[in-house]
C-alpha cells in the first residue's frame, strides 16, 4: 500500500529560504573576497536577509500563511511573534558590535554567517511541527553557536567555553534525542497531532511515554539555561567574546521556549498534571540559583549568565498552570527581556571600547563621566529588577498574576522573594555607577550602531512599562493557536 506524499507549498518556508540562500550564498561569495571586504560585505547581507525575512513574516502572519509538508512545518502567529524576536535577536548583536568585531578581529564572513545558520535553526524550531523537525533546527542552531562561542580560537578562556558548551549540548541533545524515541514507541506518531491524537486515545498511561517527556523536556531546560542544567553559562557567557554572548543570551532562549510550546502545551495537554510539575521544579530552582549565585559575582558577565536563569526561571512560572493567561504572560516576559539583555550587553561592548575592563568595579563612577550612558544602564538594571513603572515590573506582573489566577500562589511567592534578592545585586551596579568614584577616563563616543541599539532598547523598557498595550494586544493574537 502505498502512502501518499505530503502536500509541500513552499509560501509557508519563504522566511527560511531568504535566511538559508542569503548565508550559503554569503558563503559562497566570500571565496572570491579578500578577508576584510568579505566580512564587511557578509555583515550588510546579513542585515539586509533579516529585515527582509522580517517583512516577509510580518505579512505573512497576517495572511495565514497555513503549514506544509504535511504538518511537520507550520506558520501561524506564534511562529511569526518568535521569529520576529528572534530577528531582533541576531540583528541587534550585528549592529551594536560594527565596530568591536571589527577591533577583536572577528568581522570575518564566517561569522556573520554562522549567526545566519542559527537564526535559520530557530526560525526552524518556532515553526516546527513534529519531532524530526524541532531536532533540525535544534542541531542547526547548537552546532552554530557551539563554533561562535569558541570563535576567538587564541583565546584559552573562549576555547573552554566552546569546548563546554558543545560537549554538554551534545549530552542534551542525547537526552532529546532518547526521549523522542520512546515517545514513538509509546504513540506510534513523530508529528506533534498525531502524538496529541494518540495521547487522547489512551497513551497517556504508556510508562514509555511518560518517561520521554522527561527526557525531553531536560534536552530542552538545557538549550534555556534552566537550572540545574544551567552550568554551562556562566563560563561560556564570560569566555566568548561579547557579542557573542549578546548573541547566545537571547535567541537560543526564545527558540527553546518556542519549542517547549509546541511540544508540551501543543503535544502532550492531557499530560499538564506531569510536565506542569516538572516545569515547577524547574523553575524554582533556577529562581534560587539566579537570585544567590549572582551575589559574589564579580564579572558582570558572569553576573548576567545568573541573572538569565533567574528570568528563565520567571518564564516558566507563567508556563506551569497550562493556561492561556500564563502562555501569553511568558510571551510578553520574553520579548521585555530581549530588550532588557540586549541594552544592557550594547552598554558593555561600547564602554569596552572605553577600556573598561568586564569587572563589576571597573563601573566605579561611570555616572561622573558619562552620565547617559550610566542613567541608561541604571534604567536596565531597575527594570531587570522588576521596579515600576519599568518594562520588567510589567512582565513579572504578568507572570505572577498568572501564577495566582491559576492556584499556583505558592510559586508566585517565591518569584516574588526571588525577585527581592535579585535586586541586590542588580541596585549594587547602580550603586557602584553612582555613589562610588572613577578611576578612569571616559572618552569615547558612542557609536551610531550601538547607539541605536541603546536608545531603542531603553525606550521600549520604558514605553512598555507606561504603555504596554501594544505588546499586550500583539501577543493576545499571537498565542490564538494555544487557546
Amino acid at each position: 500500500m502505498s502512502v501518499p506524499m505530503p502536500e509541500i507549498n513552499l509560501v509557508p518556508l519563504l522566511p527560511e529560504i531568504v535566511i538559508a540562500l542569503a548565508a550559503m550564498g554569503l558563503l559562497l561569495a566570500g571565496a572570491w573576497r579578500d578577508k576584510e571586504s568579505g566580512g564587511t560585505l557578509a555583515g550588510y547581507g546579513a542585515m539586509a536577509a533579516i529585515l527582509l525575512a522580517a517583512v516577509i513574516t510580518w505579512i505573512g502572519a497576517d495572511v495565514k500563511m497555513g503549514e506544509t509538508f504535511g504538518g511537520m512545518f507550520i506558520a501561524d502567529p506564534f511562529a511569526a511573534f518568535m521569529k520576529m524576536l528572534m530577528y531582533a535577536g541576531a540583528l541587534f548583536p550585528i549592529l551594536m558590535a560594527w565596530d568591536t568585531l571589527h577591533r577583536l578581529e572577528m568581522r570575518t564572513l564566517e561569522y556573520f554567517v554562522l549567526i545566519l545558520f542559527a537564526l535559520l535553526g530557530g526560525m526552524i524550531m518556532a515553526s516546527s511541527g513534529d519531532f524530526l523537525t524541532l531536532y533540525l533546527g535544534l542541531e542547526l542552531m547548537s552546532l552554530s553557536i557551539y563554533v561562535l562561542a569558541g570563535y576567538r580560537r587564541d583565546d584559552a578562556l573562549a576555547n573552554e567555553a566552546g569546548l563546554k558548551y558543545f560537549v554538554l549540548g551534545s549530552l542534551a541533545s542525547g537526552l532529546f534525542l532518547y526521549g523522542v524515541s520512546l515517545i514513538y514507541g509509546g504513540t506510534g506518531g513523530i508529528t506533534f497531532t498525531a502524538v496529541q491524537e494518540a495521547m487522547g486515545a489512551g497513551g497517556t498511561t504508556h510508562l514509555g511515554t511518560r518517561l520521554g517527556v522527561v527526557l525531553v523536556a531536560a534536552g530542552m531546560a538545557f538549550k534555556i539555561a534552566a537550572a540545574p542544567f544551567h552550568m554551562w553559562s556562566p563560563d561560556v557567557y564570560e569566555g566568548s567574546a561579547t557579542p557573542v554572548t549578546a548573541f547566545m543570551s537571547a535567541l537560543p532562549k526564545i527558540a527553546g521556549f518556542a519549542a517547549i510550546y509546541r511540544v508540551l502545551p501543543g503535544a502532550f495537554a492531557s499530560l499538564h498534571e506531569q510536565w506542569g510539575v516538572i516545569l515547577q521544579f524547574l523553575s524554582v530552582v533556577s529562581l534560587a540559583v539566579g537570585a544567590l549565585a549572582a551575589i559574589p559575582q564579580t564579572n558582570i558577565k558572569r553576573m548576567l549568565a545568573y541573572s538569565s536563569v533567574g528570568h528563565v526561571g520567571y518564564a516558566l512560572i507563567g508556563l506551569v498552570p497550562g493556561s492561556v493567561l500564563g502562555y501569553r504572560a511568558v510571551m510578553v516576559y520574553l520579548a521585555i527581556y530581549l530588550f532588557m539583555n540586549m541594552g544592557t550587553f550594547a552598554l558593555i561592548l561600547v564602554l569596552g571600547r572605553d577600556g573598561i575592563g568586564e569587572s563589576i568595579q571597573d563601573y566605579r563612577g561611570l555616572a561622573h563621566k558619562r552620565p547617559v550612558l550610566a542613567a541608561i544602564m541604571a534604567l536596565l538594571m531597575f527594570s531587570m529588577a522588576g521596579i515600576p513603572p519599568l518594562a520588567g515590573f510589567i512582565g513579572k506582573l504578568h507572570i505572577f498574576m498568572a501564577a495566582v489566577n491559576a492556584g499556583h500562589v505558592g510559586l508566585a511567592l517565591v518569584g516574588v522573594l526571588a525577585s527581592a534578592v535579585a535586586a541586590f545585586y542588580y541596585l549594587r551596579i547602580v550603586k557602584i555607577l553612582y555613589f562610588e568614584q572613577p578611576e578612569a577616563a571616559f572618552q569615547m563616543p558612542v557609536g551610531g550602531f550601538s547607539g541605536l541599539v541603546i536608545a531603542v532598547s531603553a525606550l521600549l523598557v520604558l514605553v512598555w512599562g507606561v504603555q504596554p498595550g501594544r505588546l499586550l494586544a500583539w501577543v493576545e493574537w499571537s498565542v490564538t493557536p494555544f487557546m
